[in-house]
């Protein structure tokens, strides 16, 4: 399989010139990074390790980011589209949301910051775990010359196996795991359901109401019922019913 092959083989004999670690501030790539440094430690190439900031994230991240900098022994390099500030400026420049292609802020805040910066010489280190072999398949359908190193996958650790080695190692994981996500995305992203735009509602009405602000001066939803646009400011947890199964981040006898 593609997935397992030898990739330290490859780097010995010169087949690659940089190692770039993608850091999202999840616990996947935060664990997968620091795999990647332990493989790669005594190669001569290079390993960077590299976080696009959205904006938008939850200020948690910075505390989490200093952590595990000091955990790896290395900085984390910050990229950043200057083109925007946040997710909110991408959808009002844009006049985008979300749709079947996708979310725009995807695209414009990490997509093409990490096209922009990689090379066709670099090994690229994400944190898909195991259970994100469909997200894998498509990665890879959409980015056929990329070449991967996919720690997690070789290691089969699940999301789970990430949170205890993060408690293991003593870093404490981000707010927004603690509070049930199963992301650190941004706060509030346009590629979830009702269930979790039910739960931004309650954890925090401030994003909510940004974001519903968006939808007004856009004309466009987040969300669809029916086959038809719900509106946030229509969002009602007594009429509107959603399933968001939330993170179970408790550290358990194994660890």
């Amino acid at each position: 399989m593609p997935l397992m092959r030898d990739f330290n083989f490859d780097i010995q004999h010169g087949k690659y010139d940089r190692v770039l670690c993608w850091w999202s501030a999840g616990v996947t790539s935060a664990v997968a990074t620091k795999l990647a440094l332990e493989v790669f430690k005594k190669s001569i190439i290079p390993v960077e390790i590299l976080y696009c900031d959205t904006g938008s994230e939850h200020p948690d991240n910075v505390r989490f980011k200093k952590d595990c900098e000091r955990w790896y022994g290395q900085p984390i390099k910050v990229l950043k589209n200057k083109k925007y500030k946040d997710i909110y400026d991408v959808f009002r420049k844009e006049r985008w949301l979300v749709g079947p292609a996708g979310a725009r802020c995807t695209t414009e805040l990490k997509k093409l910051v990490r096209n922009e910066y990689e090379r066709p010489t670099d090994l690229q280190v994400f944190g898909y775990d195991n259970d994100e072999y469909k997200r894998i398949e498509r990665f890879t359908k959409n980015n056929f010359d990329t070449r991967l190193y996919l720690p997690l996958i070789q290691g089969n650790l699940s999301k789970s196996d990430c949170l205890k080695i993060l408690k293991h190692a003593g870093i404490e994981i981000p707010v927004m795991y603690k509070m049930g996500y199963r992301s650190n995305n941004c706060v509030g992203c346009v590629k979830c359901g009702i269930g979790y735009w039910l739960k931004i509602q309650k954890d925090f009405p401030e994003e909510f109401e940004k974001m519903s602000q968006v939808e007004q001066e856009l004309g466009a939803s987040v969300l669809q019922s029916k086959g038809k646009k719900l509106f946030l400011k229509d969002l009602d947890p007594t009429k509107h019913k959603g399933r968001y199964q939330e993170l179970d981040n408790s550290c358990g006898f194994s660890c």
